[in-house]
């Protein structure tokens, strides 16, 4: 069970609580009380170490966070001394008193706090002025927005510590991050924690440990996973599929290796806008390789290969390539995010006119994918911001065809959708598909981008019904994204009982005693004939515990034989979770299980 918060807790004071929230919407309200409690917990942490910087701290989906810079590392004892000191002061009713200071003032009052003085000095750029909160003896620079005094914190539970590079920049101090839960009700931080323990249950680094499917090594470097046998199977399958999917709809797939010279992602904009996340280029005399961080220029290069002509348009290319970009070590986790990935990566040449027709068609991809793997949906059109120079490339007027393109494409699908702005690629904007697992988190794996520019720069053409040469478009579309984090998050959603067609072991043998064991090799080998993948456990164990080890496993049958299946040439079925299905016909069994492998039916 989710650890509720303690007796200490402070209680809300119900009638000032209402009469503040009248004033405010709901959302607000709770963003306000994350943010006073940010306050609260700087406040008590100079109590613990008054020499400590302070860096920022607001409030975040689910609470609030502050970072700070601290003579040694935090522990878990810390932890829960700053929750109790916070919740003492939260039952004292200090008022927050917000106001507005001269720079200098807040200078003065900052003297010793080097963050908070460069936070002055980018704000004191746009005013005169800067905004501080005070309560209790506690002050900090604030831009506003809290509860009237402490006793309306709401409830909350300190959860966990992070290191954090002060303005995200690796060259800058490492600070310590401590994070906390908050809600405006008790029942919703109960709910919270219960959730966060059924995540840790899944989480897909534990189960990819217990099951045996991919691993990391100091030896082969950070962010790169290796998969074991039973971890290849299910990447081969989701790779197989999708593949399948694509063949039945049209697509060729291509192969163009690992690496490319610097002149190619010059010609893309890559370097210019890209380079970052790139790994640093090998060096053959006066030639510069990159490893490669996208697919697209070198598609587009095996494009201009041949010359084409209008009525061969549109032409697809799909290739499951592996790519590397240089993730910073700091935000690395599992397979969700790696330095080496493989993408399931299409570009599609095709003509204006064709632009709204192709999108649908890879719209039909993606959500016949995402059905199959029981995953709904949410898309979102990820648009350039409007303020932002330098991040994408500058061809106004090849971006506004390419925005228009893509809002006619979606209005054709039927689909609802939001626009996000600020979030488009560099090369032009895209539609982004979210997954929902059974968390109800969100996932962004799918996307379908419009590209206007790239194929102009690189030197794309065919030549037109006019007899010209004229620039395709090119339509970026990835349907799992990367097969890791796809293979990560499906992990988690399913929690690792993976449907049948998916999982690496889908049946497995349990003779009951040693006289069973070549009638069970005896299945196993008829199921192995028919492309089942079947195991025996030949062990020395009880059955029971066989059967304990065949579910921890999440194996998605377990065959139980001994003298009377035998006699009948047939398997005592057990699904996983324990159901019993009773003795059932070997040839029938095996025939109503490639069956279902077959139509890659879902448990759900």
């Amino acid at each position: 069970m989710a650890e509720l918060p303690n007796d200490e807790q402070p209680q809300v004071d119900a009638a000032t609580a209402v009469a503040a929230r009248d004033t405010v919407e709901p959302d607000e309200w709770l963003r306000r009380q994350r943010h006073s409690a940010a306050h609260v917990l700087a406040q008590v942490m100079l109590q613990i170490f008054p020499d400590a910087k302070l860096a920022i701290g607001p409030p975040i989906d689910t609470g609030f966070y502050y970072d700070f810079l601290l003579p040694r590392p935090l522990t878990p004892g810390d932890l829960k001394d700053l929750e109790k000191r916070m919740k003492k002061e939260a039952k004292r009713g200090h008022k927050f008193v917000w106001e507005e200071v001269p720079g200098d003032a807040a200078r003065q009052q900052f003297a010793d706090q080097p963050f908070k003085l460069e936070l002055i000095e980018q704000f004191t750029e746009e005013s005169d002025t800067v905004g501080i909160c005070t309560h209790a003896d506690f002050t900090d620079l604030c831009r506003g927005g809290h509860v009237q005094h402490t006793k309306q914190l709401g409830y909350f539970k300190l959860m966990s510590t992070a290191g954090a590079y002060w303005r995200g920049d690796e060259n800058k101090p490492q600070l310590q991050r401590v994070y906390g839960a908050l809600f405006s009700q008790k029942d919703e931080l109960a709910a919270h924690l219960e959730r966060l323990e059924e995540a840790a249950r899944r989480d897909h680094r534990r189960l990819g440990r217990e099951l045996g499917l991919f691993t990391f090594s100091e030896d082969i470097g950070a962010g790169i996973p290796l998969f074991l046998p039973k971890g290849e199977i299910i990447r081969h399958e989701i790779e197989s599929y999708t593949r399948d999917v694509q063949t039945r709809k049209g697509f060729d797939h291509v192969w163009t290796g690992h690496i490319a010279k610097r002149q190619l992602y010059e010609k893309s904009g890559h370097i210019d806008n890209y380079d970052s996340d790139m790994f640093p280029p090998m060096v053959d005399g006066d030639n510069e390789y990159f490893l490669k961080p996208m697919n697209c220029p070198s598609h587009m290069t095996l494009f201009k290969a041949e010359l084409h002509s209008y009525r061969e348009l549109p032409i697809r290319y799909s290739e499951f390539a592996t790519l590397y970009r240089y993730e910073r070590s700091g935000v690395l986790s599992g397979l969700t995010r790696v330095r080496s990935l493989t993408q399931d990566d299409c570009h599609i040449f095709c003509m204006e006119a064709q632009i709204t027709s192709e999108f649908l068609l890879c719209l039909e991809i993606v959500q016949e994918e995402m059905a199959t793997f029981g995953l709904d949906l949410r898309v979102a059109l990820s648009l350039p911001g409007e303020e932002e120079e330098g991040k994408y490339v500058a061809a106004p007027e090849k971006w506004d065809a390419a925005v228009e393109a893509l809002r006619t494409a979606m209005k054709a699908s039927g689909l609802e959708y939001t626009e996000e702005v600020g979030e488009a690629a560099f090369y032009g904007p895209k539609a982004d598909f979210f997954a929902l697992d059974a968390l109800g988190r969100e996932w962004q794996l799918s996307t379908i981008q419009v590209d206007l520019i790239q194929p102009e720069r690189i030197g794309c053409e065919y030549i037109g019904e006019d007899g010209d040469k004229h620039t395709p478009v090119v339509l970026h579309r990835a349907v799992v994204g990367s097969t890791e984090r796809f293979m990560g998050v499906l992990i988690e959603h399913w929690a690792g009982n993976f449907p049948a067609w998916l999982a690496p072991v889908q049946a497995r043998l349990v003779p009951i005693a040693d006289r069973h064991l070549d009638y069970a090799n005896k299945v196993a080998a008829q199921a192995k004939a028919l492309g089942l993948r079947v195991d025996v456990d030949a062990g020395g164990e009880r059955m029971q515990a066989k059967i304990r080890n065949g579910q921890l496993q999440k194996i998605p049958y377990l065959l139980v034989v001994g003298d009377t299946e035998e006699e009948a040439n047939s398997v005592a079925v057990r699904k996983r979770g324990g159901e019993d299905l009773g003795v059932q016909d070997v040839e029938a069994f095996l025939a109503e299980l490639s069956q279902e492998i077959e139509e890659r039916r879902r448990d759900d």
